[in-house]
């Protein structure tokens, strides 16, 4: 039988995937054709909410009734609890909201700490009053900051968040461990490293450099170009996050990442290569908050709960720049 699984920032780029993935019930291990999912999306301005709704357009055709959209922000509680009325029976949440990205939050690191964190809090003690089964929690590889070593372990213990953004990310896996010593929720936190594929984000590097390619527009690249990230394709990190809804029960933390390093100037020329045109580089300074490497061990994901990234960056890339272009996502 399916599952009642709710999804936070199910509009977004993380989130419209998985829930497509669990209402279509591919690669899950079990009849997901009965899953029932709701989601949860303020549709913020951060990029264009238009984006956002064709995704819920395009699931609530996959779903049908079995799939329901939930308009609300975090910050309101009756919001939240609006959310979890609309669940029936036991549920898994998996909470993808957030505010996102390192530079942004330098600029207004309070609403990153009035969303990611106070926003955290109110979502799971209004979810743990509403038979909540398992909590996974969306992380990032930012928390990991400049202290520790390649690769990056989960059992690393001295941790240096280096912006706002990171620093919420780490209080949220802190939050998921506070609810399962006292009140018995299951919690998975998952630490996404550089997620990329079809829907992207438009102000993320890969979809953001492909577009400014085609426009003739001139990149600027932070640094040298030596700077390396551990490129994660969506397919993967979905694969395990529907693989840590069915963790056993404790708290874990699991890295997701696709266990490879690619430096700034091969990712660019990877684009280059697919779109068949060059790019306009400018160099500038290194930006503050911004890590110099990134490379996930993923060990013990694999080992615990059967984590495998199958896309080499040349294949997940292919798949993003196919559809950039057939859906016109190069002229947004």
């Amino acid at each position: 039988m399916g599952s009642n699984i709710v999804v936070t920032g199910a509009a977004g780029f993380i989130g419209s995937h998985l829930a497509q993935r669990l209402l279509s019930g591919d690669n899950t291990g079990e009849n997901t054709g009965e899953n029932i999912v709701v989601g949860f999306d303020n549709f913020n301005d951060f990029y264009d909410p238009a984006l956002k709704r064709q995704n819920v357009v395009e699931l609530e055709a996959i779903g049908g009734d079995r799939f329901r959209m939930v308009e609300g922000d975090l910050r309101n509680a009756g919001d939240v609890e609006g959310l979890f009325e609309a669940v029936s029976g036991p549920f898994t949440l998996v909470h993808l909201a957030a505010m996102a990205g390192v530079r942004p939050s330098l600029e207004d690191p309070l609403l990153y700490q009035e969303v990611n964190v106070t926003g955290t809090y109110r979502l799971l003690e209004a979810a743990r009053k509403h038979s909540l089964t398992h909590y996974v929690f969306g992380s990032s590889s930012s928390v990991y900051g400049s202290s520790s070593k390649l690769p990056f372990s989960e059992a690393e213990e001295h941790l240096d968040p280096l912006s706002p953004y990171a620093a919420t990310k780490l209080i949220g896996e802190q939050i998921a461990y506070v609810y399962h010593v006292c009140h018995g929720i299951p919690a998975t936190c998952l630490r996404f490293f550089t997620v990329f594929g079809p829907r992207q984000r438009p102000e993320m590097a890969i979809h953001k450099f492909a577009r400014f390619i085609l426009e003739e527009r001139e990149i600027r690249l932070f640094g040298d170009g030596s700077t390396t990230r551990d490129y994660t394709f969506v397919d993967d990190i979905i694969d395990g996050v529907i693989a840590a809804m069915k963790a056993p029960d404790g708290c874990r933390i699991y890295n997701l990442g696709g266990g490879h390093r690619i430096t700034l100037l091969d990712m660019v020329r990877g684009i280059e290569e697919a779109l068949s045109k060059k790019a306009r580089l400018e160099f500038v300074p290194m930006h503050p908050g911004d890590m110099v490497h990134t490379l996930a061990d993923t060990t013990l994901a694999g080992k615990e709960i059967g984590y495998h990234p199958a896309y080499p960056f040349d294949r997940g890339l292919e798949s993003f720049v196919d559809w950039f272009t057939a859906t016109g996502k190069a002229r947004t």
